[in-house]
């Protein structure tokens, strides 16, 4: 009796020791204690190093995809350099630089060689006014005049209907791209302002799309006048510095001492030769004046697509993002783009409406051409996406470049059959 107690007691033992294995796989001795490491963490880390792995593998792989795109735009002639971001999620997957910043010398692009953003700029005076209205400083409905004093167009009605709504999103009523030519000629917002008054308006405000750069950058004389602070410190105080974009600047000479500057390019005679630089629109900021890397536009595409609510709240956002006015018989590039429905101009930004795969989505969209710069930014909310291409000469590969790179994105992380993300806990300790 006493023998076959003393086997039920062993095959107990055996047994306990069994699924103990099962459960636990490694023990971990710390200074103060043994600490148990359960078989499903192990798997649950496997299963993130192979996120993790498969994470890695479609980075470069788009990495790859990359340089062979643009080394055939640099080989055929139709980009000199490529400033290039693309963001995914809170993810930078790529903020890097193609060919060279010179086309004389061997100075190549990188993720923190600045370009001139020209029209680009008007995406960041949409969201700073958002910023500026949710901290109750401004209004859509405040009127141009009631900053300015100076400003009318058209009779006393009419230029009372003239606000930060219409000027943003294009719709003030005045002529097709009205003084453009005294931006670049160097006149001041506050001599421009007053001119307004000799033209006779196209439309009442709020009715119709007409681009204009002059009428858009007197939204900063507005936020300036608000604040008691000028653009460039609204600026820096409430993105660029929170957000670390360390290359950004908003003048000529801050860009002018710069040691990695992308310069710009003209084709002549089927070849590119080298310009430089100038001071155009640095008097009209909010419409073309601000300088920044292909790090910085990385960065600031994350707080686009809602990563950064600490620094704006995305309802603030979603109101820049609003469709305010249809952009119709244009016949513009984006147009042409695959699955393209219609186009939108928000607070300034563009909002285009695709069909893909029988379904809707939204694409934010701006360009921006400056002193030979040509650039493209795009953001697809509905991926969690952003793509940003800065380009140092003013190329027809610009009208493309979005697509044709969404088409590479897509194309790379579409080969699996679950959609792959980074996975944040992949590289949290398997410690209890």
């Amino acid at each position: 009796m006493q023998r076959f107690q003393i086997l039920i007691k062993s095959s107990v033992l055996i047994t306990a020791l069994f699924f103990l294995n099962l459960s636990v796989v490694k023990s971990v001795t710390t200074p103060n204690k043994v600490v148990l490491i359960s078989k499903n963490k192990i798997d649950k880390a496997f299963l993130n190093q192979n996120e993790i792995k498969t994470y890695k593998d479609q980075k470069q792989e788009l990495r790859d995809a990359l340089t062979a795109y643009f080394k055939r735009a640099i080989t055929s002639g139709d980009i000199v350099g490529a400033g290039v971001s693309i963001v995914k999620g809170d993810s930078i997957l790529i903020s890097d630089g193609f060919g060279k910043r010179n086309i004389k010398l061997n100075d190549k692009v990188d993720g923190e060689t600045v370009f001139r953003l020209g029209s680009i700029s008007k995406g960041f005076a949409g969201v700073l006014a958002a910023k500026l209205k949710d901290e109750g400083v401004l209004n859509w409905n405040d009127k141009v005049s009631d900053y300015i004093t100076e400003f009318k167009l058209g009779d006393s009605t009419n230029t009372n209907q003239i606000t930060l709504a219409t000027i943003l999103s294009q719709t003030s009523g005045a002529p097709y791209h009205s003084y453009t030519n005294l931006i670049e000629s160097g006149l001041s917002l506050t001599e421009i302002a007053k001119r307004f008054k000799a033209l006779k308006p196209a439309s009442k405000p709020g009715e119709m799309y007409s681009y204009q750069n002059a009428m858009f950058a007197l939204s900063a004389e507005m936020m300036q006048k608000s604040t008691h602070q000028d653009v460039k410190t609204l600026l820096n105080d409430r993105f660029f510095k929170p957000l670390e974009m360390n290359s950004v600047s908003m003048d000529y000479q801050t860009l002018g001492k710069s040691n990695n500057v992308a310069l710009p390019h003209f084709k002549s005679s089927n070849s590119w030769k080298a310009l430089k630089l100038n001071d155009h629109y640095y008097n009209a900021l909010a419409a073309g004046g601000i300088n920044a890397s292909a790090l910085d536009m990385a960065k600031w595409m994350k707080l686009l697509l809602g990563h950064h609510p600490e620094i704006i709240n995305n309802s603030a956002l979603q109101e820049v993002f609003n469709p305010y006015i249809e952009i119709k018989n244009h016949n513009k590039y984006y147009e042409k783009w695959p699955g393209h429905v219609n186009s939108y101009y928000g607070f300034g930004w563009r909002i285009h409406k695709f069909l893909q795969n029988d379904e809707q989505t939204t694409i934010l969209h701006h360009g921006g051409s400056v002193n030979s710069y040509r650039n493209e930014i795009a953001i697809y909310p509905d991926a969690d996406l952003g793509i940003c291409v800065l380009l140092n000469s003013n190329s027809k590969l610009a009208k493309t470049v979005i697509p044709e790179i969404y088409k590479i994105v897509n194309d790379v992380f579409s080969k699996t059959n679950s959609k792959t993300t980074l996975n944040k806990n992949a590289l949290v300790s398997l410690m209890p």
